[in-house]
């Protein structure tokens, strides 16, 4: 007794399918992780551009203060009982702002 046995195609995506799925996870991760993070540097930017003396401050850590004075890369806060320098990337926000 013999037996024929044919070879069947998968169902399944296939070459162009699988390019397809793999454009949607590159979108997917762009539009939910790249974008944001993009965005939340600009703002840490423009925040940290737009600093003055006497602005109310609130670091990255929690610590809030006084700007005192500016440099290129660093920030001056006079806090209770005495004054920190800090670098300009840890200033999380200004005190009052409503954004």
């Amino acid at each position: 007794m013999s037996f024929v046995v044919f070879a069947q195609e998968s169902g399944g995506f296939g070459g162009t399918g699988s390019l397809i799925f793999l454009a949607l996870m590159i979108g997917v991760f762009y539009f939910l992780i790249i974008r944001p993070q993009r965005s939340r540097a600009k703002k840490q930017k423009d925040l940290s551009e737009s600093l003055m003396i006497g602005h109310e401050v609130r670091t990255i850590g929690g610590i809030h203060g006084t700007v005192v004075s500016l440099e290129d890369d660093s920030v001056v806060i006079s806090v209770e009982d005495g004054r920190l320098r800090i670098s300009r990337r840890a200033i999380g926000s200004r005190v009052g702002d409503e954004a």
